[in-house]
């Protein structure tokens, strides 16, 4: 056992079953959702923030790099290890016991514990007509709220942008390499660690402790933002200077105990509208018009395009399915299960790699097609889908609007969902998300890597559908078109051709990215896939000074002090 003096105070600290040392059981922690894998000496399972802080305390002393952590869920290997070229150990934190939320200021505001998850956030504000900053994707299975914080997340909603606070409690480690916690929260809590993070967890304040003009707890200036159409810049990226402050965009280099955010009116009437187009222009004629021209803003706006949808048809059925019967509350527990069926399969050694995958995708063919036969008619029509929400007064503004502007049908067509075509189109477009995983997996030894990338395009970019040159698009077996169409996020899943370099090609069309002006990643934080920006790397310094904390992020010095 590596370092069994500080394995010893964590026992002490955390207990022994909160600690895990045996490497079969934490690779379910040292293993990113979709990218990034390395050694770590322990697991600490920490159910007190009081012991979150002592856990911290102790790695810090014994000089070990500390990665936090709470679902996993992450796209880019940022909140795992990455290769075991560190030069120190590594203990992983994983937060998700820590998971109180407490609503503050008239339910306008709530603040979350380290491991509390957005669908238990979304859950808590329903009953009050209210909604959190993310309220679908990868809430869905499990995200944390401090970690969309931590990674600037920004999701399908237009009215609110990137996730953003400049109200946190955390810890960091100072030049000198102490740890000191700082409470930003704008929460009167007392003067010791111990003090003020006990009286956080028992919410042992009144409400005159509570500051009512000490932070924004949301990017208050995003609704106008979106709306500047032919800016020559994108809407939001992880490495805007603009959303950086302490926790949000920290991407682990702070350990964050709580963050004070923003909660949102729940539309008391919505309506979802289903566009479907071969004329690229078509959409961007309605995305101009309903950011420019109405009222108000639309509450998403959602792209598919063909192929995506056609594998998602096949590939994501079984999630589309679960989800339809069953809701998103199980999905976490589910997620974990497939881990654990995976880690056993894996002991035996004589079934299949992502086991999981395989039995899933076999058992999906016995389900029926849960698709509407209107959404089913335009697929078969159209390249191009948007799925359009709305609510309140703009449900009939945009009602008028798309029937003026497809009145003759020439430049596509649409349709007003019922209840049951509005629910399978969300599921649908969620479903797109996994969907080029589950067949990577399935088909693995007949294709080559999988190559994601997150990008956002420039907000005035009218040729904002990919055509990539011949000497690039001959590498692909299949290209999957997604994202938050209103910001100009687009998520594009490559499955690549076997023997085909999936790290050279992807430099390839990062380059071809930069001539459009695009930045990337646009959500998922630049984990150990992207190469952080100057700006990025400079708050991550000025963060972290001894690297501590998650080092490597943007390929980024793994060394104490950044050497």
């Amino acid at each position: 056992m590596a370092n069994p003096q500080l394995i010893s105070k964590l026992i002490d600290i955390a207990g022994k079953t909160q600690v895990i040392t045996d490497p079969s059981k934490t690779a379910f922690y040292r293993k990113g959702y979709r990218f990034g894998e390395g050694n770590a000496i322990a697991v600490v399972k920490p159910n007190t923030l009081l012991a979150y802080w002592q856990v911290l305390e102790a790695c810090v002393e014994a000089d070990v790099i500390v990665i936090s952590q709470s679902a996993n869920t992450g796209l880019t290997g940022g909140s795992t290890p990455d290769g075991n070229d560190y030069d120190r150990d590594i203990v992983i934190i994983n937060t998700l016991l820590m998971d109180g939320i407490q609503l503050i200021e008239k339910n306008t505001q709530a603040v979350c514990l380290a491991g509390a998850t957005l669908y238990e956030l979304e859950d808590l504000l329903r009953p009050l007509k209210r909604e959190p900053h993310s309220v679908i994707g990868s809430s869905c299975i499990g995200a944390s709220v401090v970690g969309g914080v931590c990674n600037n997340s920004g999701g399908a909603l237009v009215q609110r942008g990137p996730a953003y606070t400049q109200m946190a409690l955390f810890a960091q480690i100072n030049q000198e390499g102490k740890l000191e916690l700082v409470n930003h929260l704008g929460i009167k809590l007392g003067h010791t660690p111990e003090e003020i993070l006990t009286n956080l967890e028992k919410q042992n304040y009144d409400i005159q402790d509570i500051e009512h003009d000490c932070g924004q707890g949301s990017d208050h200036s995003y609704c106008d933002h979106v709306r500047e159409v032919d800016a020559n810049t994108p809407a939001r990226f992880n490495a805007d200077p603009k959303r950086h402050y302490e926790a949000s965009g920290c991407a682990g280099k702070l350990a964050v105990f709580a963050v004070r955010l923003d909660t949102f009116p729940m539309d008391k009437e919505t309506a979802v509208f289903y566009i479907g187009t071969n004329d690229i222009d078509a959409l961007s004629d309605v995305r101009r018009a309903m950011l420019t021209e109405f009222e108000s803003l639309p509450i998403s706006g959602e792209y598919i395009h063909r192929d995506a949808y056609d594998l998602a048809t096949v590939y994501g059925k079984d999630t589309f399915w679960v989800i339809k019967k069953m809701g998103t509350k199980w999905l976490p527990k589910l997620f974990a299960l497939k881990a654990k069926a995976d880690r056993i399969a894996h002991k035996l050694g004589f079934l299949p790699n992502h086991f999981s995958d395989t039995l899933l995708q076999s058992m999906s063919k016995f389900i029926p097609n849960q698709l509407p036969a209107k959404m089913e008619d335009f697929h078969e029509k159209y390249d191009h889908h948007l799925i359009l929400k709305v609510g309140g007064d703009l449900i009939g503004q945009t009602r008028e609007f798309l029937g003026n502007y497809f009145a003759h049908g020439e430049k596509g067509g649409f349709f007003e969902c019922n209840g049951e075509e509005a629910q399978a189109a969300m599921l649908h477009r969620f479903a797109v998300a996994s969907a080029a995983i589950r067949y990577h997996n399935v088909h693995e030894k007949e294709v080559g890597e999988l190559l994601a990338l997150d990008i956002a395009l420039r907000r005035n970019d009218k040729e904002w559908f990919e055509k990539l040159p011949p000497e690039i698009a001959d590498k692909i077996t299949h290209k999957i078109y997604y994202g938050h169409f209103m910001c100009h996020v687009f998520h594009q899943d490559y499955i690549l051709k076997p023997g085909v370099d999936g790290h050279k090609l992807e430099a390839e069309m990062l380059k071809l990215l930069d001539t459009r002006g695009a930045q990337y990643p646009a959500e998922h934080n630049v984990g150990h896939l992207y190469e952080a920006k100057p700006d990025l790397k400079n708050f991550y310094f000025k963060l972290d000074p001894t690297n501590g904390f998650n080092p490597g992020l943007g390929h980024t010095s793994k060394n104490k002090n950044w050497k």
